[in-house]
């Protein structure tokens, strides 16, 4: 009896041993061990440049500043379905910041997804993007990060549930999810198609927002760009290779660039998270990225989709009721600006009829707008956006549910009604 539990414990141990060395194996793939001294980095003024656009085109800024706050000092809490992650300092402060980071550490973290004290960095950190990132880009933003006024900011500690807070429960992650990729140009695309690529699927990481993810927080398609509600947010980034969403292939390069540029187009304007990337990133970005990015967003894959609904006869059955709710609400808090036949106002307010963001079956953003309110970014294009205001603290849940159902069934819009689930889940 003793000698079959000793052989048991004997195998256990061994399987244990086994799967641990695969669980390492599997994370030091594509991993090359770093120099044992530092190597002596020598930034030009064109480096530096070079890292200053490529942390705007990453929007950096975006989660490593808080508002008010020191420039890239962290600290901003990204909410996971997994709990709170704080984004960390990197400016060059050496105690709490990146001022001991080599450039070759540095250029681990975004290849390989490592700290400096070789711990697994959680990709709320989208190092599954930026492993695409050239080791010259890594330099770059190395050398630009180098030259921000240092901020002595702690780091604040994360806020994750058991067993995700681990860093074995990381390794079991990244050993299904993530390896370490350059990015490997198309021979046959042209070099805008070839640049627009590397920008959205690396520096970019649009499939942070855009990227449909499965229940442990994975990406789970080949472009990573079908829609998917945003991390923390309740705001939905559509798919860009859906025509009823985002997808831009039958738009004009002129009107995506626009867009990027501005934040607003004839058939289209961004709100919400989109907006924020437009004023911190993308009217940053020369007209040259900027149709490279278009041009890459236009030849995306286009899903099976329906046209947008609008006249002959509705597919959707709604209550008289709520309709006759929905109008009076209509009338009385957005008809100035939104015209009686939801017609709008042309440089002003947008449109509702046939806009497929007011048809998109999710109404989620719709609600996140008329509840909170939404903005056009303020940009060198379009410097004097106009605004969504909140109706949140005079609508109630029925309320919105009720104009939102009126407006996606009038002027013959025919979206599917807003449900009141809907409207109080958002």
């Amino acid at each position: 009896m003793l000698k079959r539990v000793l052989t048991w414990l004997a195998w256990t141990v061994l399987l244990l041993a086994l799967g641990a060395g695969a669980l390492l194996a599997l994370n030091l793939r594509g991993e090359s061990p770093l120099p044992e001294a530092d190597t002596p980095f020598h930034a030009t003024p064109g480096q530096i440049e070079r890292g200053r656009y490529l942390a705007l085109a990453g929007n950096c800024a975006g989660c490593h500043t808080l508002r008010g706050g020191a420039p890239y000092a962290g600290g901003l809490g990204i909410r996971t379905p997994f709990g709170t992650i704080h984004a960390s300092n990197i400016t060059p402060d050496e105690q709490h910041g990146i001022g001991r980071w080599s450039a070759d550490h540095f250029w681990r973290a975004l290849h390989n997804g490592r700290s400096r004290d070789g711990r697994l960095l959680y990709p709320a950190f989208p190092y599954p993007s930026f492993t695409r990132i050239t080791r010259e880009d890594s330099d770059a933003l190395y050398a630009f990060l180098r030259t921000v006024a240092p901020s002595a900011q702690p780091n604040a500690a994360h806020a994750l549930r058991f067993p995700y807070n681990t860093q074995v429960a990381l390794a079991g992650w990244r050993a299904l999810y993530f390896k370490a990729a350059v990015f490997q140009p198309e021979a046959q695309r042209s070099a805008a198609w070839n640049r627009g690529a590397y920008l959205v699927q690396g520096p970019g990481h649009c499939v942070a927002c855009h990227g449909a993810r499965n229940a442990l927080g994975a990406t789970i398609d080949a472009r990573g760009l079908s829609g998917a509600l945003v991390p923390g947010e309740n705001w939905y980034a559509p798919s860009l290779g859906d025509s009823r969403e985002a997808g831009v292939a039958d738009w004009p390069l002129s009107e995506v660039v626009e867009l990027l540029r501005t934040g607003t187009a004839p058939r289209g304007s961004t709100l919400g998270p989109m907006a924020d990337v437009v004023w911190g990133s993308t009217q940053h970005l020369s007209e040259s990225d900027l149709a490279a990015i278009a041009t890459y967003l236009r030849a995306l894959p286009s899903h099976p989709s329906r046209p947008a609904a609008t006249g002959g006869v509705s597919g959707h059955t709604r209550d008289p009721a709520v309709m006759k709710r929905g109008a009076a609400i209509y009338d009385q808090r957005c008809a100035y600006c939104h015209g009686a036949q939801g017609e709008g106002q042309a440089g002003a307010f947008a449109p509702l009829v046939g806009r497929r963001a007011v048809l998109m079956d999710d109404p989620g953003n719709l609600v996140q707008a008329v509840r909170h309110g939404g903005y056009l970014p303020s940009t060198a294009g379009h410097p004097q956006a106009a605004g969504m205001p909140p109706f949140g603290q005079v609508l109630d849940d029925a309320d919105i549910a009720a104009v939102l159902t009126y407006v996606r069934g009038a002027w013959g819009n025919d979206a599917p009604p807003v449900d009141l689930r809907e409207a109080m889940r958002r």
